[in-house]
Parts: C-alpha cells; structure tokens; sequence
C-alpha cells in the first residue's frame, strides 16, 4: 500500500476515533457551520455533527482511490501519480484538521473558526497548484475546460498558469489572518478568481491556436 493512501486512511480512522471519544461529551445539538465572521449559525444533532465529516472523508478516499481505473484517460494518471497520491493524504488531512476544530469548539474552547481554517484553505490551495503543474489530460482532476481537453497544448499552458496562479493566491490569502471577519471570504476569493482566470485563459490560448492552424 502508498505511503499517501496509508497516511489517508490512518487519518480517516483518527476523524472516526475522534467522534467516538467526543461524542459522550457533546450535547444533544452542536454547532456545525459558521459564517464569515466565524460565529456560529448552523447546527446539527449530535451523531451527524460528529460523524458526517469522518464520512465524507472516507467517500472521498473511496472516490480518490477509484477515479484513475475508471477515467477513459487512467493511463496518464501514472504520469503525476505521485502529486495524485500526495492530494489524497492532503484532502483528507484538511477534513480532519475541519472535524477536529469542530469538536474542540463544541467542547468549550473559545476560537475564530473561520480565521484558523484560513491557513489551512492557504496549505490546501498552494498544494494544489503544485499539483496543476504536473497534472496530465484525463476527466476528472485540474481546470477541464472544453479547450483544455480538445489540446494538450492547451492543457499544458493552461496548468502551467493555473498552478502559479494558485499558489500566489494561496500565499496572499494569509493576508486574511490580519482581518478575522474577512479572512475565508478573501481566501475563496483569491483562488476563484485564479480559476476563473485559468478557465478564461484557456479560451484564449484554444482560440489562438486555431488560428495559428488556419
């Protein structure tokens, strides 16, 4: 078994764990969802608040594990299988870092939610745009576009800008731990503006290319 799978699904089993021991402890009702200013505005019964993100995750591992043997294009995944398996154990280690604040904050401790996942958003994004920069053509992982897909050129361009687009975004995202009520709303900000870029970006390089074609 990967190192990355391995770690992945030592990290699902912590998040499951974690419920377990929590959940004596929790009341009926806990809080599951905040908004910017990272103040509480949802909340859920007991054992779907503790067990819906160990979950989640662990779909997420079945779905990640599963993508390259069923995408017509599998064979190019071995070409950045490494970042690939480095994405899973990043993902899930950002829903445990989720589930984990979640439960710290239900049992007592006082936190801005919303400005501690701010980093973790940054780590994410930065990680991913490593990752656009090795990705190779397949269905389901980096900016598929209609153009990204009908040209590998494209595609390659388009992952090349995207990747560092990402990782500024990431960077520059830190900015919002000085502003606690703004911090995830820049940090989302950032990286949709990134990939809207990089969607826009690879129209214009497809355009280009067909009339260099002409």
């Amino acid at each position: 078994m990967k190192n990355e799978h391995l770690a992945a699904i030592l990290m699902v089993a912590v998040s499951f764990a974690a419920s377990f021991w929590a959940y004596p402890f929790m009341s009926e009702r806990v809080a599951s969802h905040w908004n910017a200013q990272g103040e509480v505005d949802g909340y859920m019964d007991r054992g779907t608040g503790l067990y819906l993100m160990p979950i989640i995750s662990l779909a997420l591992l079945a779905l990640f594990i599963v993508l390259p043997k069923i995408d017509p294009l599998g064979k190019n995944y071995a070409k950045f299988q490494k970042e690939y398996d480095g994405m899973i154990a990043v993902i899930i280690g950002f829903m445990l870092y989720i589930q984990l604040l979640t439960i710290g904050f239900n049992l007592g401790y006082s936190f801005n939610m919303t400005q501690l996942l701010v980093p973790a958003f940054a780590g994410l994004f930065y990680y991913l745009g490593l990752l656009m920069e090795k990705v190779e053509p397949n269905w389901f992982v980096g900016i598929r576009t209609p153009w990204t897909l009908s040209s590998p050129v494209v595609w390659k361009k388009t992952h090349r800008i995207a990747g560092r687009l990402f990782r500024a975004a990431a960077i520059a995202s830190l900015i919002g731990l000085a502003f606690p009520s703004l911090g995830l709303i820049i940090a989302v900000s950032l990286v949709l503006a990134a990939a809207v870029f990089s969607m826009v970006y690879s129209y214009l390089e497809y355009q280009k290319e067909k009339k260099a074609k002409k």
